[in-house]
C-alpha cells in the first residue's frame, strides 16, 4: 500500500507517519525532512526558505516532483508532507490529514525548535499563509480543501500513541475490494 500523511506543521505528521511505517514494515519518506535539509545546505531557516521558495519556484517543484515520482512508482511507502495527498493522488490507497490547533501546534514546534510559542506561532502563520498562496498558484491545489483525505484527525484530543492506534486500525481495517468510496483527486496542475 501507499500511505501519505499530511497536515499543517506542528500537527504531528513526522512522528505518525514514522510510526505508521514502521507498524507495517513500510519505508518513511518526508517531504519536510528534505525541504529542512536543503534549508540547512543554504543557512536558511524553514521559514526563510519558505520565503525564498516564492521567489524562485523551483525549489517546491523539484521536492514535489520527488514526491509525486514516489508516489507513482513506488509502494510499501508512507509519503508524508503537507501536499503528499495531494501529490500522491489516486496512487495513494489511503491519504490521512492531521491537524491540531494553531497553539497547540505552535507549542509543540516551539519545543522541538527551541524557541518561544509566539515566535513559533508567527513563524508559523508567515509558513502557512506562503504555502498556500504557493500550491495555489503552481498547481491550482487548494490546501485546506480536506475533500480528498480518508481521514482527517485532531492530534490534540490524543497523544502520539493513541493517534498511531487509531491509524494503524483505520489502515488494517480497509477493504480494497470493498471501498465505495475513494474521492478522486482532479483539478491539480502537475507542472514541474
Amino acid at each position: 500500500m501507499l500511505l501519505t500523511v499530511s497536515g499543517p506543521p506542528g500537527s504531528g505528521k513526522s512522528t505518525t507517519a514514522a510510526g505508521l511505517a514502521e507498524a507495517f514494515g513500510y519505508e518513511h519518506i518526508s517531504g519536510g525532512d528534505i525541504f529542512r535539509a536543503l534549508a540547512e545546505e543554504r543557512g536558511l531557516s524553514p521559514v526563510e526558505f519558505n520565503e525564498l521558495a516564492e521567489e524562485d519556484d523551483q525549489i517546491d517543484r523539484d521536492l514535489d516532483r520527488r514526491l509525486y515520482d514516489i508516489a507513482a512508482e513506488r509502494d510499501d511507502v508512507v509519503l508524508e508532507s503537507r501536499l503528499a495527498g495531494w501529490l500522491a493522488g489516486d496512487h495513494a490507497d489511503f491519504r490521512i490529514w492531521l491537524d491540531a490547533p494553531l497553539s497547540v501546534r505552535a507549542a509543540r514546534i516551539a519545543d522541538r525548535e527551541e524557541k518561544s510559542v509566539e515566535t513559533a506561532r508567527e513563524e508559523t502563520d508567515r509558513r502557512e499563509a506562503s504555502e498556500a498562496k504557493r500550491y495555489m498558484a503552481y498547481y491550482d491545489i487548494p490546501i485546506d480543501d480536506l475533500s480528498i483525505y480518508d481521514l482527517v484527525l485532531n492530534t490534540a484530543r490524543w497523544g502520539p500513541e493513541p493517534v498511531l492506534d487509531t491509524l494503524v486500525s483505520a489502515v488494517e481495517s480497509y477493504d480494497a475490494d470493498a471501498d465505495e468510496g475513494k474521492y478522486p483527486v482532479t483539478g491539480v496542475r502537475y507542472e514541474f
